[in-house]
């Protein structure tokens, strides 16, 4: 497979359906060329950096029932919370002490959250600490809605695709459209945010060629992050008791990622440390050059529980900002503290 390895490196493009032969017939040695490739394209855009992002969970309610998901609606296992706006601020407060220049703001979809209070969030955290990018992950919204949240100076958006097959997703997210899904993403991408698509490996059901789908879709969309992670299994969700995704197939797909996007922001997720001690490390070297710790307040933590075993629940936003970096550098890179934005959107 080294030839198609070959063309995607060069060309940035194959089609769906070498895409799919090519994750068909990956051997040891395809795997070799293909990590080499996606590090030679992560050193060639930029250099050792990895961008650091503060992450903040500030509502674990969500009115959505995703059968994968921890947070589900119909989960009466989770223990909710909500932050307050003054528990935010003093999260962003914390981290900019510790040199963030971009704060996460993730939650589910909690209506408690309407936009005026998104709004207010956003100009708050602007106003305090101006030198800071805003990055939300708050789910389906409309129009109109994304646009308040752009208007108000958030700067970007993340909302993975979770799977381009219309059949997977529709099979895993009851009650939700798939097109409206890809809709709000064409959307955040017209208004003109810094646009973050993704999806899981491994989920019950899922091909080569759904995952061949997954590359083609952020082919096409070009989104400037890009957000990949194993499914883990939660035992409180509909499909709790399957296998999860594995770390080798999770790996394939961040370098595949970046030989198809070659300037994209790629995460190393702390679902890859949860799975395998040394997991965002390796996806370091698989070509992600990203990564967020967590900014929550640790009593809450554990409660934001997409899956089982989530690590680093206990450990202080100083402690997570030391140890991070710490594993940053042995792996060979550099931790960047400034906002990390797009290529295309420097000033």
């Amino acid at each position: 497979m080294k030839t198609l390895l070959d063309k995607l490196y060069i060309e940035n493009d194959l089609s769906e359906r070498e895409l799919a032969l090519l994750l068909q017939n990956m051997d040891s040695e395809s795997e070799k060329q293909l990590f080499e490739y996606s590090s030679m394209l992560k050193t060639k855009h930029y250099g050792k950096s990895v961008y650091m992002r503060g992450l903040i969970e500030f509502t674990n309610f969500c009115k959505q029932d995703c059968l994968y998901c921890g947070i589900r609606r119909s989960n009466s296992n989770a223990e909710r919370y909500r932050l307050s706006k003054e528990e935010i601020l003093r999260c962003c407060e914390e981290g900019h002490v510790l040199g963030y220049r971009t704060f996460v703001l993730q939650g589910g979809e909690d209506s408690h959250y309407d936009d005026s209070k998104i709004i207010d969030l956003i100009k708050l955290i602007k106003s305090n600490f101006p030198d800071s990018a805003v990055t939300l992950s708050i789910g389906e919204k409309s129009f109109e809605s994304y646009k308040s949240y752009y208007d108000a100076g958030a700067d970007r958006y993340l909302l993975r695709h979770e799977t381009a097959s219309k059949r997977l997703y529709e099979q895993l997210h009851p009650g939700m459209s798939f097109e409206n899904r890809i809709n709000c993403l064409k959307n955040l991408k017209k208004i003109g945010f810094q646009t973050g698509a993704g999806f899981m490996v491994g989920l019950p059901g899922q091909t080569n060629e759904d995952l061949a789908k997954d590359l083609v879709f952020l082919k096409e969309v070009k989104p400037e992050m890009v957000g990949i992670g194993p499914y883990i299994p939660h035992p409180n969700t509909p499909i709790g008791k399957n296998s999860g995704g594995s770390l080798e197939k999770t790996l394939i797909m961040l370098a595949l990622a970046r030989l198809l996007l070659p300037d994209v922001l790629l995460p190393s997720t702390t679902a890859l440390g949860t799975i395998d001690p040394l997991g965002r490390e390796k996806a370091l070297n698989a070509g992600a050059n990203v990564v967020m710790p967590n900014l929550s307040p640790t009593n809450m933590r554990k409660k934001y529980e997409l899956y089982a075993d989530k690590i680093c629940t206990g450990d202080e936003a100083a402690h997570c900002r030391k140890c991070i970096e710490g594993r940053i550098n042995r792996a060979g890179f550099e931790v960047d503290m400034s906002r990390g934005d797009h290529p295309s959107k420097q000033a």
